[in-house]
C-alpha cells in the first residue's frame, strides 16, 4: 500500500518540464520574501503611530495598485512577452520594498504602497503565461498546481521569517524582503533563456480578441467572483468569528489556518493529477460548493476537531478550483491574448477580495454571525448550478 501511495506522488510530479520547475522555484524564492504585507498594518500602527483605521486606509491603496497591476501586467505581457515583465516586476518589487521601508510620512507611504501593489500583482499574469508556455496542454493543471505548491511553501516560510526579523528590526524585514525579490529575478534570468515556446493552443471553443468579448469566459468570471467572495471570508469573518464568538486565541486561529497550508502541500498535486482530465468547469463548480459547505458547517462545529474538519473541506475545494480554472483560462486564450485573459482572471479575485470583507462583516453585524456561513452555503450552491450550465454550453 505504501508503494502505491508513493507511486501516486511520483506520477503527480513526473513529466513536468524543466522550465516549469524553474518557474516554480522562482515563485518559491519570491514568496519566501512575502514578509512586508502580513506585518504592514502592525508596522504602521506600532512604528508610525497610525490608528488602525488610518493604517487600513493606507493598505487600501496597496489594493488599488494591485488591481491596476493585474490589468497592466496582462497587457504588457501580451505586448512584450512574459520574461521582461516578470524580471522587471521582481526587480521593481525589490526596490519598492526598500522605498516603503524608508518612507516617513503618509504621502510617501501611500505612493510606495500603490507602486508596490502595481509591481507585485503585475507579476502574476506574466507568471501564468510563462507556465502555460512551458507546459503541454494536458499538463497545464499540474503545472499550475506545482506553482501553487511552491507559493504555499513560500507563504509558510516568509511570514515566519518576517516575524523573527520584525522583532529584531523592521528595517531588516524590508531589506530582506526586497533582496529576495531581486534574487528571484536573478534566478529567472540565469536559468531561463530569453525565448518562449510555441503557444500550447487555445481550445474549448476558441478564444476571441478580448476576454471581455468572450461571453462564456465572462460568465465564468461572474461565477468565480461569487466563489471568491465566499473563499475570502478566511481573511475577514472567519478569524473574527473564531475569536469573538468562539473565544479562540490568535495562536489557535493561526494553527487552524496552518492546516490549510499543510493539506495543500501534502495533497494538492496528487489530487490535481487524479482529476486533470475531468471537465474543468464542472470540477470548479464542485470545488466552489465544497468551499461553501466547509464554511457553511462552521456554526455546527463545536470542537477543535470539528473546526479542523471544516477547514479540510474548504481546503479541498480550494485545491480543486485554482489549478483547474487557471489551466482552463490558459487553454481558452491564445498566445496573443493570454496575458489579458490571465489579468481578467486575477482581477476577478481582486474584486472578490474587496467585496468579501465588506459583505461578510455587514451580515455578521446586521443579521448575526451565523448568517455569514448560511450565505456561504447558499452561494456555493448557486455557483455550482452556474458552472454546470456553463460546462454544458462549453462543449
Amino acid at each position: 500500500m505504501f508503494g502505491t501511495i508513493l507511486e501516486s506522488y511520483r506520477s503527480a510530479f513526473r513529466g513536468l518540464s524543466r522550465e516549469v520547475w524553474i518557474l516554480s522555484v522562482v515563485s518559491l524564492v519570491n514568496r519566501c520574501g512575502s514578509m512586508v504585507i502580513p506585518f504592514l498594518a502592525v508596522y504602521l500602527t506600532t512604528r508610525h503611530g497610525y490608528e488602525p483605521s488610518e493604517a487600513g486606509t493606507l493598505l487600501m491603496f496597496y489594493g488599488v495598485g494591485a488591481m491596476v497591476g493585474i490589468e497592466l501586467g496582462g497587457r504588457l505581457t501580451d505586448r512584450f512577452g512574459w520574461r521582461p515583465v516578470m524580471i522587471g516586476s521582481l526587480v521593481g518589487n525589490g526596490f519598492a520594498r526598500f522605498a516603503l521601508g524608508g518612507a516617513g510620512n503618509a504621502e510617501t507611504i501611500t505612493a510606495a504602497a500603490v507602486v508596490l501593489g502595481i509591481l507585485s500583482e503585475g507579476f502574476r499574469p506574466a507568471n501564468a503565461v510563462a507556465l502555460a508556455a512551458h507546459a503541454r496542454p494536458d499538463e497545464l493543471a499540474r503545472a499550475f498546481g506545482l506553482n501553487r505548491l511552491a507559493i504555499n511553501i513560500g507563504w509558510t516560510i516568509g511570514p515566519l521569517l518576517g516575524g523573527l526579523l520584525a522583532q529584531f528590526d523592521y528595517g531588516w524585514l524590508f531589506a530582506v524582503d526586497g533582496l529576495t525579490c531581486i534574487a528571484a529575478a536573478l534566478t529567472l534570468r540565469a536559468l531561463l533563456p530569453p525565448r518562449e515556446r510555441e503557444d500550447p493552443g487555445g481550445s474549448d471553443g476558441g478564444p476571441v480578441t478580448s476576454p471581455w468579448r468572450d461571453r462564456l469566459f465572462v460568465c465564468a468570471l461572474v461565477m468565480l467572483m461569487l466563489q471568491g467572495v465566499v473563499f475570502f471570508q478566511v481573511q475577514s469573518t472567519f478569524p473574527l468569528y473564531l475569536n469573538s464568538v468562539r473565544g479562540h486565541t490568535e495562536l489557535t486561529i493561526g494553527a487552524l489556518l496552518s492546516v490549510n497550508t499543510l493539506v495543500i502541500i501534502l495533497f494538492e498535486m496528487v489530487l490535481v493529477h487524479a482529476i486533470s482530465k475531468r471537465n474543468p468547469l464542472r470540477v470548479v463548480g464542485v470545488a466552489g460548493a465544497l468551499v461553501g459547505l466547509g464554511f457553511g458547517l462552521l456554526p455546527y462545529a463545536h470542537t477543535h476537531a470539528a473546526i479542523v474538519g471544516t477547514v479540510i473541506v474548504w481546503t479541498a475545494g480550494e485545491m480543486l478550483a485554482f489549478p483547474m480554472i487557471q489551466a482552463w483560462v490558459a487553454k481558452r486564450s491564445s498566445s496573443s491574448t493570454r496575458g489579458r485573459y490571465m489579468s481578467a482572471f486575477g482581477l476577478t479575485y481582486s474584486v472578490a477580495s474587496v467585496i468579501a470583507p465588506v459583505a461578510g462583516t455587514f451580515l455578521f453585524e446586521e443579521l448575526g454571525p451565523d448568517s455569514v456561513w448560511h450565505a456561504c452555503l447558499a452561494i456555493g450552491a448557486v455557483q455550482l448550478v452556474g458552472f454546470v450550465l456553463l460546462a454544458r454550453r462549453g462543449k
